[in-house]
This record gives structure tokens, C-alpha cells and sequence, in this order.
């Protein structure tokens, strides 16, 4: 069954509002392993394996968000991911968990304010590149 062009194809890019967009991209940058694609000064993008993180600035953006919606971007190890996370200045969240089947989960806050998940499924097939 082939969708219409108005068909959802995937997800593409998850956009996280930030008090400080030079310290987010700064942080985001350690945490990715990469600089931006796309680095202005109304958004950055950083390309994670074919999708996009990106960061808007939002001067009014609270310290603490509702997790609505929550990206969880996958990982290899999502214990090592976590703790990585907490040592580069993210807060606690949601703990690691096993959620069935092997698929761990987990998210944190990072120091922005915005909740950023992880995930270990051994279904996902990365790319040789990441």
C-alpha cells in the first residue's frame, strides 16, 4: 500500500527550546560528537545519523518542562548513554529500565530544561558511519 504525498514517512527532526543557544550548542556538540550542519543565530541543527536535533532560542524557556512528547534517540548502550548524559551535566529523569524484549529506555534533562531520551533496541540496524 503506497501512502499519498500528505503520508507520514518518519521522523525527521526534533526541536528543543533552549534559555542559551551558544551553551546548548556548545553542550549538544559534546553529546553528539559533532558540530552543527546548520548554525545561525535563530536555530542550530545537528545531523544524528539522518535526523535532525535542533535548537531554537527561547529566552523565556523554563528551567523545567513538561515531558510531552519525548524523543528517544537510539544508542548502542543505553546504560553507558545515561551515564555519559549524567556526567556531562544533564539531571535524572527517568532511570534506565528494560522494557521488554531487550529494549532498555531511559531520559534525562539536560541542562536546558527539555527531556532527552534514550534508547537500546536490538531491532535498530545503525548506519556503518555512527
Amino acid at each position: 500500500m503506497s501512502g499519498s504525498s500528505a503520508s507520514f514517512r518518519g521522523l525527521r527532526t526534533v526541536v528543543y527550546a533552549v534559555q542559551d543557544l551558544l551553551k546548548a550548542k556548545a553542550w549538544y556538540a559534546e553529546v553528539l560528537e559533532r558540530a552543527p550542519y546548520f548554525d545561525e543565530d535563530f536555530y542550530v541543527g545537528f545531523d544524528v545519523g539522518g535526523f535532525e536535533l535542533g535548537l531554537v532560542p527561547e529566552p523565556d524557556a523554563p528551567q523545567e518542562r513538561d515531558a510531552a512528547g519525548v524523543a528517544f534517540w537510539g544508542v548502542g548502550d543505553a546504560a553507558a548513554a545515561y551515564r555519559r548524559l549524567l556526567d556531562l551535566g544533564a539531571h535524572d529523569h527517568e532511570p534506565i529500565q528494560d522494557v521488554g524484549e531487550g529494549i532498555m529506555i531511559g531520559a534525562v534533562r539536560d541542562p536546558f530544561g527539555n527531556v532527552l531520551g534514550v534508547v537500546q533496541n536490538p531491532t535498530f540496524r545503525f548506519a556503518e558511519s555512527d
